[in-house]
């Protein structure tokens, strides 16, 4: 699911860059800026609910005392997601 997303992210991009080269109305380029954001951070969230939901889940369940380095990782990790 995520490499196809990517795949349709990277067409998108793609789709941009002819229209730049086109000298398409700047709105219409915004529009499509906008969407590639929006799935960019669709994708980015999975990838965290992923994370959060394996890797954490796993780490503190088997490595209990070091619990809260993990919990202080994957907030690193949201703060830098969200900027």
């Amino acid at each position: 699911m995520l490499l196809k997303n990517l795949r349709k992210i990277e067409g998108q991009i793609r789709g941009v860059q002819k229209m730049i080269e086109d000298d398409r109305y700047c709105v219409d380029i915004l529009t499509q800026i906008a969407a590639i954001k929006a799935a960019t951070n669709k994708i980015g969230l999975t990838l965290l609910e992923y994370h959060t939901r394996g890797c954490v889940k796993k780490a503190i369940r088997e490595q209990a005392d070091e619990g809260e380095h993990y919990i202080q990782e994957l907030m690193e990790v949201m703060r830098i997601f969200t900027r």
